[in-house]
Parts: C-alpha cells; sequence; structure tokens
C-alpha cells in the first residue's frame, strides 16, 4: 500500500508520542529497554498497530506489560495528540531487527570461514600482466568500445579521430 507524505507524519507523530510516553510516563520494569520501532495508523485514526523490539529473552514479558499499559499508553496519547478519536492500540513484536542480526552473524560467520591466511598478497599478481613503463600494462588501457556509458578512455581517439 502506498504512504502519502500525511500519513506518514500521522505514523511518526504516534511512534513520537508512544515512544515519550513509555519513557516518561509508565513505570513498568518490563517496559524498560523496549524500542518502538514504528507505528501504522489507520486512515480514519481508529487502530494503530505499534511495533517494538525488546531483548530476545523478554518478549514475552513486554508483550504481558504492554497488555497491561494498553488502556494508559492510550488514555495518555489522547491528552497529546489532537485526534477525534483515541485509536486502539495493538503492540506487535517487530521481527525485522532480530532478522538483521540473524543475517549479519551467518554473514560474519561466511566471511570468516571463507578468509584464508595468504588472500592479502595476491592482489596485483594474478593476472601476469605487470605493466610497461608508460603506467599502463597490456591489458590495462580501455578502449572506445570498453569504456562505460560512452566514456572514453584518457588518451583513446573520439569519433573524429582527435586524442582527448
Amino acid at each position: 500500500m502506498k504512504q502519502g507524505s500525511t500519513n506518514r507524519k500521522v505514523n511518526e507523530q504516534a511512534r513520537e508520542v508512544i515512544a515519550s510516553i513509555l519513557l516518561f510516563d509508565i513505570s513498568d520494569p518490563r517496559l524498560r529497554l523496549v524500542t518502538v520501532t514504528g507505528c501504522e495508523v489507520s486512515y480514519d485514526r481508529s487502530v494503530c498497530n505499534v511495533f517494538y523490539t525488546a531483548e530476545p529473552g523478554r518478549y514475552q514479558d513486554a508483550a504481558e506489560a504492554f497488555g497491561k499499559a494498553s488502556g494508559r499508553i492510550r488514555s495518555l496519547m489522547a491528552r497529546r495528540l489532537s485526534w477525534r478519536v483515541a485509536p486502539e492500540l495493538r503492540f506487535m513484536l517487530d521481527s525485522s531487527v532480530d532478522e538483521a542480526e540473524r543475517i549479519a552473524s551467518a554473514l560474519a560467520r561466511d566471511a570468516a570461514r571463507n578468509a584464508r591466511p595468504g588472500d592479502a598478497g595476491e592482489a596485483g599478481g594474478a593476472s601476469g600482466a605487470q605493466g610497461t613503463a608508460g603506467g599502463q600494462g597490456a591489458e590495462g588501457a580501455l578502449d572506445a568500445q570498453d569504456a562505460p556509458d560512452g566514456a572514453m578512455a584518457p588518451g583513446a581517439p573520439d569519433a573524429e579521430g582527435a586524442a582527448r
């Protein structure tokens, strides 16, 4: 679904207000270190899906605490916003952060597994063309057809035959 600029602003406003309420007004220790990652407010502003993340071992505690505090958060939100209705709050765990961490750790493991001790010294000697006195090897000069997007290699003749 396409999101207009007004809808993005409403979502961001709801996220900021809810995050501020959690930080300053809710004293439940189970909601400490909970991050509100985003909000999706319905078009008529009657429902607000609140996405949050917490430490992996505290998901159940955070869900129970949100269930208990949702009425208080909703009433405080209604006081701070000038909306016609106070939206029903639905708290949902945002698993994208956990997925990103899982992917990053898998990539790190793969990189560590594929790293070999002798890779650093092989950077220039694999092709065998070492370069001439002019600074370009036999394979180092670009022809006009090899240059990307019609760009010309330095010193290559253009369509009229004149060198740049």
